[in-house]
């Protein structure tokens, strides 16, 4: 049987990708908001496409923060930006 690949929705474009295509942003126990690149992070995690178009439809929702359940800093949109920018990530 052929291994199934984890799929995710982008927040910003709501369509369903591979797992691995996406940037997933992460709400530690503790309440802290990361990138999480390995996917590996403990936490809640919410996923974007690698696209700005995505980033500021989600910034304008809010969808990150109702995903998460919490107000996102300035500076996570900042890096996600700026890692959608240069696409260095992996």
């Amino acid at each position: 049987m052929p291994k199934t690949i984890p799929q995710r929705q982008c927040m910003g474009c709501r369509e369903r990708r591979p797992k691995q295509e996406l940037i997933r942003v992460v709400r530690s126990p503790e309440g802290t908001v990361n990138l999480d690149f390995r996917g590996k992070a403990n936490g809640r995690g919410a996923y974007l496409c690698p696209n700005p178009a995505c980033l500021k439809k989600a910034i304008r929702s809010k969808a990150l923060e109702r995903s998460l359940e919490i107000p996102i800093p300035e500076t996570v949109y900042q890096r996600l930006a700026q890692e959608m920018e240069g696409d260095d990530h992996g």
